[in-house]
Protein backbone atom coordinates (compact mmCIF):
# COMPACT_ATOMS: atom_id res chain seq x y z
CA UNK A 1 0.00 0.00 0.00
CA UNK A 2 2.77 2.81 0.58
CA UNK A 3 4.57 1.61 -2.56
CA UNK A 4 1.57 1.88 -4.67
CA UNK A 5 0.13 4.93 -2.85
CA UNK A 6 3.37 7.01 -3.49
CA UNK A 7 3.63 5.92 -7.16
CA UNK A 8 0.05 7.72 -7.24
CA UNK A 9 1.02 10.71 -5.73
CA UNK A 10 3.79 10.76 -8.45
CA UNK A 11 1.62 10.26 -11.40
CA UNK A 12 -1.10 12.20 -10.87
CA UNK A 13 0.64 15.91 -11.95
CA UNK A 14 2.08 13.91 -14.59
CA UNK A 15 -0.42 12.10 -16.63
CA UNK A 16 -4.18 13.30 -14.89
CA UNK A 17 -6.11 15.03 -17.74
CA UNK A 18 -3.09 14.12 -20.27
CA UNK A 19 -3.47 11.85 -23.80
CA UNK A 20 -2.45 8.25 -23.41
CA UNK A 21 -0.94 8.22 -26.86
CA UNK A 22 0.56 4.75 -27.11
CA UNK A 23 1.03 1.96 -25.42
CA UNK A 24 4.46 0.22 -26.41
CA UNK A 25 4.66 -3.86 -25.13
CA UNK A 26 8.37 -5.29 -24.70
CA UNK A 27 7.41 -7.97 -23.62
CA UNK A 28 3.79 -9.98 -25.09
CA UNK A 29 3.74 -12.02 -21.29
CA UNK A 30 2.74 -8.49 -19.82
CA UNK A 31 -0.75 -8.84 -21.32
CA UNK A 32 -3.18 -10.76 -19.45
CA UNK A 33 -6.43 -9.74 -21.54
CA UNK A 34 -7.43 -9.62 -24.82
CA UNK A 35 -10.98 -7.81 -24.50
CA UNK A 36 -11.31 -5.20 -24.77
CA UNK A 37 -7.95 -4.45 -26.85
CA UNK A 38 -5.38 -2.83 -25.37
CA UNK A 39 -5.53 -0.18 -28.75
CA UNK A 40 -8.47 0.99 -27.22
CA UNK A 41 -7.05 2.85 -24.54
CA UNK A 42 -4.68 4.50 -27.05
CA UNK A 43 -5.75 8.44 -27.85
CA UNK A 44 -7.94 8.88 -24.97
CA UNK A 45 -7.58 11.14 -21.72
CA UNK A 46 -6.35 9.85 -18.20
CA UNK A 47 -9.35 10.80 -15.90
CA UNK A 48 -8.28 8.75 -12.69
CA UNK A 49 -5.81 6.62 -10.58
CA UNK A 50 -6.49 4.02 -7.94
CA UNK A 51 -5.18 1.77 -5.91
CA UNK A 52 -7.12 -1.82 -5.92
CA UNK A 53 -5.30 -3.73 -3.32
CA UNK A 54 -1.48 -4.05 -5.15
CA UNK A 55 -2.45 -2.73 -8.30
CA UNK A 56 -2.47 0.86 -10.15
CA UNK A 57 -5.63 1.23 -11.83
CA UNK A 58 -5.50 4.02 -14.47
CA UNK A 59 -8.28 5.02 -16.10
CA UNK A 60 -8.85 6.70 -19.50
CA UNK A 61 -11.83 8.46 -21.39
CA UNK A 62 -14.65 5.55 -22.02
CA UNK A 63 -14.79 3.27 -18.95
CA UNK A 64 -11.55 2.02 -19.35
CA UNK A 65 -9.27 0.46 -17.06
CA UNK A 66 -5.57 -0.15 -17.34
CA UNK A 67 -4.68 -1.88 -14.37
CA UNK A 68 -0.69 -2.68 -13.58
CA UNK A 69 0.24 -5.68 -10.92
CA UNK A 70 4.13 -4.82 -10.13
CA UNK A 71 4.53 -7.78 -8.37
CA UNK A 72 7.92 -8.01 -5.87
CA UNK A 73 10.36 -6.97 -8.94
CA UNK A 74 8.15 -4.23 -10.73
CA UNK A 75 9.75 -1.17 -11.16
CA UNK A 76 7.95 2.31 -12.72
CA UNK A 77 9.87 5.17 -14.13
CA UNK A 78 9.08 8.16 -15.84
CA UNK A 79 11.60 9.12 -18.93
CA UNK A 80 11.71 11.44 -21.95
CA UNK A 81 8.78 10.93 -24.10
CA UNK A 82 9.28 8.03 -26.24
CA UNK A 83 12.25 6.25 -24.00
CA UNK A 84 13.53 2.95 -25.62
CA UNK A 85 12.60 0.27 -24.36
CA UNK A 86 15.91 -1.96 -23.30
CA UNK A 87 17.10 -4.84 -22.55
CA UNK A 88 14.78 -8.00 -21.03
CA UNK A 89 14.19 -5.55 -18.03
CA UNK A 90 11.92 -3.25 -19.82
CA UNK A 91 8.53 -4.60 -20.44
CA UNK A 92 6.36 -1.62 -21.10
CA UNK A 93 5.97 1.88 -22.05
CA UNK A 94 3.29 4.13 -21.47
CA UNK A 95 3.41 7.76 -24.16
CA UNK A 96 2.12 10.70 -22.89
CA UNK A 97 2.54 13.92 -24.21
CA UNK A 98 5.06 15.32 -21.15
CA UNK A 99 7.14 11.53 -21.14
CA UNK A 100 7.27 7.72 -21.16
CA UNK A 101 5.70 5.83 -17.98
CA UNK A 102 8.55 2.70 -18.19
CA UNK A 103 7.70 -0.87 -16.57
CA UNK A 104 10.71 -2.09 -15.87
CA UNK A 105 11.17 -5.85 -13.66
CA UNK A 106 14.29 -7.33 -12.21
CA UNK A 107 14.77 -11.06 -12.39
CA UNK A 108 14.26 -13.90 -15.21
CA UNK A 109 10.96 -14.50 -13.75
CA UNK A 110 8.92 -11.62 -15.43
CA UNK A 111 5.38 -11.76 -13.35
CA UNK A 112 3.98 -8.34 -13.53
CA UNK A 113 1.10 -8.17 -15.04
CA UNK A 114 -1.02 -5.49 -17.10
CA UNK A 115 -4.58 -6.01 -17.55
CA UNK A 116 -7.69 -4.00 -20.07
CA UNK A 117 -10.45 -3.68 -18.41
CA UNK A 118 -14.02 -1.67 -18.61
CA UNK A 119 -16.27 -0.15 -15.92
CA UNK A 120 -16.18 -1.00 -12.57
CA UNK A 121 -17.27 -4.24 -12.96
CA UNK A 122 -13.92 -4.82 -14.48
CA UNK A 123 -12.31 -3.28 -11.63
CA UNK A 124 -14.14 -5.42 -9.18
CA UNK A 125 -13.37 -8.72 -11.12
CA UNK A 126 -9.59 -8.22 -10.44
CA UNK A 127 -10.10 -7.22 -6.90
CA UNK A 128 -8.61 -9.63 -4.83
CA UNK A 129 -11.66 -8.43 -2.20
CA UNK A 130 -9.16 -7.74 1.48
CA UNK A 131 -10.50 -5.33 3.98
CA UNK A 132 -9.07 -1.48 3.49
CA UNK A 133 -7.83 -0.65 6.74
CA UNK A 134 -8.30 2.66 6.82
CA UNK A 135 -12.12 2.00 6.34
CA UNK A 136 -12.49 -0.68 8.69
CA UNK A 137 -12.89 -0.68 12.39
CA UNK A 138 -11.22 -3.56 15.19
CA UNK A 139 -13.53 -5.83 14.55
CA UNK A 140 -14.51 -6.01 11.43
CA UNK A 141 -10.59 -6.54 11.27
CA UNK A 142 -10.85 -9.46 13.70
CA UNK A 143 -13.71 -10.92 12.30
CA UNK A 144 -12.11 -11.18 8.77
CA UNK A 145 -8.69 -12.98 9.54
CA UNK A 146 -10.25 -14.95 12.30
CA UNK A 147 -12.53 -16.66 9.38
CA UNK A 148 -9.83 -19.28 9.06
CA UNK A 149 -7.45 -19.93 11.62
CA UNK A 150 -4.60 -19.15 9.64
CA UNK A 151 -1.00 -17.78 10.98
CA UNK A 152 -0.40 -13.75 11.35
CA UNK A 153 1.78 -13.62 8.58
CA UNK A 154 -0.21 -15.82 6.27
CA UNK A 155 -3.45 -13.51 7.07
CA UNK A 156 -1.84 -10.14 6.75
CA UNK A 157 -0.25 -10.96 3.80
CA UNK A 158 -3.41 -12.31 1.86
CA UNK A 159 -4.70 -9.81 -0.71
CA UNK A 160 -8.04 -11.60 -0.42
CA UNK A 161 -8.65 -10.93 3.86
CA UNK A 162 -6.72 -7.95 4.03
CA UNK A 163 -6.09 -5.09 0.93
CA UNK A 164 -2.64 -3.91 0.15
CA UNK A 165 -0.36 -4.88 3.01
CA UNK A 166 2.60 -7.61 1.15
CA UNK A 167 5.64 -9.30 2.84
CA UNK A 168 7.92 -6.48 4.14
CA UNK A 169 5.11 -4.26 5.74
CA UNK A 170 3.91 -7.40 7.39
CA UNK A 171 7.06 -7.71 9.11
CA UNK A 172 7.28 -4.62 10.19
CA UNK A 173 3.68 -4.53 11.11
CA UNK A 174 4.11 -7.67 13.90
CA UNK A 175 7.18 -6.02 15.13
CA UNK A 176 5.46 -3.02 16.26
CA UNK A 177 2.27 -5.47 17.66
CA UNK A 178 5.03 -7.32 19.02
CA UNK A 179 3.58 -10.78 17.98
CA UNK A 180 5.06 -13.68 16.45
CA UNK A 181 4.75 -14.61 12.47
CA UNK A 182 3.66 -17.70 13.53
CA UNK A 183 1.08 -16.67 16.29
CA UNK A 184 -2.41 -18.31 15.33
CA UNK A 185 -5.26 -15.63 14.57
CA UNK A 186 -7.85 -17.66 16.51
CA UNK A 187 -5.42 -17.57 19.64
CA UNK A 188 -4.83 -13.86 19.93
CA UNK A 189 -6.38 -12.12 23.28
CA UNK A 190 -8.13 -8.87 22.99
CA UNK A 191 -5.21 -7.01 23.74
CA UNK A 192 -3.58 -8.72 21.21
CA UNK A 193 -6.08 -7.96 18.75
CA UNK A 194 -5.61 -4.04 19.97
CA UNK A 195 -2.01 -4.05 19.42
CA UNK A 196 -2.52 -5.69 15.99
CA UNK A 197 -5.10 -3.59 14.71
CA UNK A 198 -3.27 -0.23 15.57
CA UNK A 199 0.39 -1.49 14.57
CA UNK A 200 -1.16 -2.43 11.49
CA UNK A 201 -2.65 1.21 10.95
CA UNK A 202 0.38 3.12 12.36
CA UNK A 203 3.17 1.48 10.41
CA UNK A 204 1.35 1.56 6.65
CA UNK A 205 0.40 5.72 8.13
CA UNK A 206 3.63 6.05 8.90
CA UNK A 207 5.38 4.26 5.56
CA UNK A 208 2.51 5.95 3.65
CA UNK A 209 3.63 9.30 4.97
CA UNK A 210 7.24 8.89 3.97
CA UNK A 211 7.18 7.62 0.67
CA UNK A 212 4.28 10.04 -0.30
CA UNK A 213 6.59 13.04 1.08
CA UNK A 214 9.53 11.57 -0.67
CA UNK A 215 7.38 11.62 -4.35
CA UNK A 216 7.21 15.26 -4.18
CA UNK A 217 10.34 16.00 -4.64
CA UNK A 218 10.61 13.60 -7.79
CA UNK A 219 9.60 10.12 -9.39
CA UNK A 220 10.30 7.21 -6.60
CA UNK A 221 12.97 5.72 -9.06
CA UNK A 222 14.15 3.79 -6.18
CA UNK A 223 10.99 1.54 -4.93
CA UNK A 224 12.17 -1.23 -3.04
CA UNK A 225 11.34 -3.97 -0.61
CA UNK A 226 14.12 -3.27 1.99
CA UNK A 227 13.92 0.31 3.17
CA UNK A 228 16.80 2.36 5.65
CA UNK A 229 13.98 2.65 8.80
CA UNK A 230 12.72 -0.63 8.78
CA UNK A 231 12.72 -2.21 12.03
CA UNK A 232 13.04 -5.94 11.29
CA UNK A 233 12.26 -6.50 7.46
CA UNK A 234 15.73 -7.07 5.22
CA UNK A 235 17.54 -6.76 8.85
CA UNK A 236 18.88 -10.37 9.50
CA UNK A 237 21.61 -10.19 11.75
CA UNK A 238 21.13 -6.71 12.56
CA UNK A 239 20.30 -5.60 15.85
CA UNK A 240 16.34 -4.80 17.06
CA UNK A 241 16.08 -1.44 17.19
CA UNK A 242 13.79 -2.07 20.74
CA UNK A 243 16.09 -4.47 22.18
CA UNK A 244 19.28 -4.79 20.52
CA UNK A 245 18.89 -8.63 19.87
CA UNK A 246 19.63 -9.80 16.41
CA UNK A 247 16.97 -10.18 13.92
CA UNK A 248 15.93 -13.61 12.71
CA UNK A 249 14.82 -15.06 9.85
CA UNK A 250 12.97 -17.47 8.45
CA UNK A 251 13.18 -18.43 5.02
CA UNK A 252 10.96 -20.18 2.01
CA UNK A 253 10.55 -19.96 -1.78
CA UNK A 254 11.51 -16.47 -2.62
CA UNK A 255 10.40 -14.65 0.27
CA UNK A 256 11.67 -14.30 4.15
CA UNK A 257 10.02 -13.49 7.16
CA UNK A 258 12.28 -11.07 9.59
CA UNK A 259 11.46 -10.95 12.96
CA UNK A 260 12.58 -10.21 16.87
CA UNK A 261 12.93 -13.26 18.76
CA UNK A 262 13.06 -11.14 22.36
CA UNK A 263 10.66 -8.90 21.17
CA UNK A 264 8.30 -11.34 19.78
CA UNK A 265 8.21 -14.94 20.40
CA UNK A 266 9.14 -14.95 24.00
CA UNK A 267 12.68 -15.90 22.49
CA UNK A 268 12.08 -18.63 20.66
CA UNK A 269 13.76 -19.50 17.26
CA UNK A 270 11.31 -20.03 14.72
CA UNK A 271 12.52 -23.02 12.39
CA UNK A 272 13.23 -22.37 8.89
CA UNK A 273 12.01 -25.54 6.96
CA UNK A 274 15.88 -26.02 5.10
CA UNK A 275 17.54 -25.77 8.20
CA UNK A 276 15.59 -27.35 10.37
CA UNK A 277 15.58 -30.66 8.30
CA UNK A 278 19.10 -30.44 7.85
CA UNK A 279 20.25 -30.29 11.51
CA UNK A 280 16.52 -32.10 12.70
CA UNK A 281 16.61 -32.44 16.56
CA UNK A 282 19.79 -30.08 16.90
CA UNK A 283 17.78 -27.72 15.90
CA UNK A 284 18.17 -24.59 18.09
CA UNK A 285 15.02 -24.08 20.30
CA UNK A 286 16.11 -20.59 21.88
CA UNK A 287 18.36 -17.25 21.41
CA UNK A 288 20.19 -18.67 24.14
CA UNK A 289 20.86 -22.64 21.83
CA UNK A 290 21.38 -20.38 18.87
CA UNK A 291 24.32 -18.56 20.60
CA UNK A 292 25.57 -21.61 21.30
CA UNK A 293 25.45 -23.47 18.05
CA UNK A 294 27.45 -20.72 16.45
CA UNK A 295 30.45 -20.75 18.68
CA UNK A 296 31.03 -24.43 18.15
Amino acid sequence: MPDITAYIKALEPRIVGETLERVRLGSPFLLRTVQPPISQVEGRVVRGLRRIGKRIAMGVDGELWLVLHLMIAGRLHWRPRGAKLAGRRSLAAFDFTGGSLVLTEVGTKHRASLHVVAGEEGLRSIDPGGIEIFASDLAAFREVLTAENRTLKRALTDPRIVSGIGNAYSDEILHAAQLSPVALTRKLTPQEWERLFAATRETLQLWIDQLTGEAEDGFPENVTAFREGMAVHGRYGQPCPRCGEKVQRIRYAENETNYCARCQTAGKVLADRSLSRLLGADWPRTLEELEALKRR
